[in-house]
């Protein structure tokens, strides 16, 4: 099942936000708008994000201070549009947790190749192993969950469940999120398998349950 990425585009201008969206939509992204930096750190705590494509001249809190608050909830990676091209700005970005820069005026091309890239990175990265905790590491070549050398005895649909809840860490996921991410989204069973197959994935992980968190009225969290 081919999952599509989701990115959330942050900028208090609207006009802009839409030419990104319809660009990016094209390329097959999953497009999620935010007009300012207070949406924006709800919306990571509440949905499956991949990617953050964030305006630093913004009211309210600025850029910078919107990445700094997203560090501590996610390591969703982090794209900053500056209309200044100073390398001080820049250097300031990367400090706070960026990812990359792109500087206004801005080529939708140019952006779309720095998100395939980026993107390309991270699954990369997860493919030759993530650490998801100081103890537990998951592998995805080997589709284990281990701590301290040893892995769980996880079936295969249960890594799949915690590999969905551990890439988006402290981030929720409601039942639907992951009956689609998991199951695929042409599964027509009860949303409460995941309830089952979340039993069971806890009962497995023994101390290290108390990880997947229980959000009442709306999902999952990986802690």
């Amino acid at each position: 099942m081919r999952i599509n990425h989701t990115i959330l585009v942050v900028d208090d201008e609207r006009l802009l936000r839409e030419m990104i969206a319809d660009y990016l939509e094209c390329e097959g992204y999953v497009i999620v708008h935010a007009a300012t930096g207070e949406d924006a750190v709800q919306m990571i705590e509440s949905k499956p994000i991949d990617l953050v494509i964030l305006d630093v001249m913004m009211p309210g809190k600025n850029g910078f201070e919107v990445c700094e608050e997203i560090r501590t909830l996610s390591d969703v990676v982090i794209v900053m549009l500056t209309a200044k091209a100073e390398e001080e700005d820049e250097l300031t970005g990367y400090s706070y947790g960026a990812d990359d820069y792109v500087t206004k005026p801005f080529s939708l091309k140019v952006l779309s190749a720095k998100i395939r890239v980026l993107l390309n990175r991270r699954r990369h990265e997860m493919e030759d192993g993530q650490s998801v905790s100081d103890e537990l590491v998951m592998d995805e070549i080997a589709r284990e969950v281990c701590k301290n050398g040893r892995a769980f005895p996880l079936t295969s649909k249960e890594f799949e469940l915690f590999r969905c809840l551990a890439v988006h860490p402290n981030q929720v996921l409601t039942r639907d999120t992951i009956l689609d991410r998991v199951w695929g989204m042409d599964y027509f069973g009860d949303a409460r398998t995941v309830d089952t197959h979340i039993k069971r994935l806890r009962r497995k992980l023994g101390e290290d349950a108390g990880r997947i968190v229980t959000v009442r009225g709306n999902g999952y969290k990986y802690r």
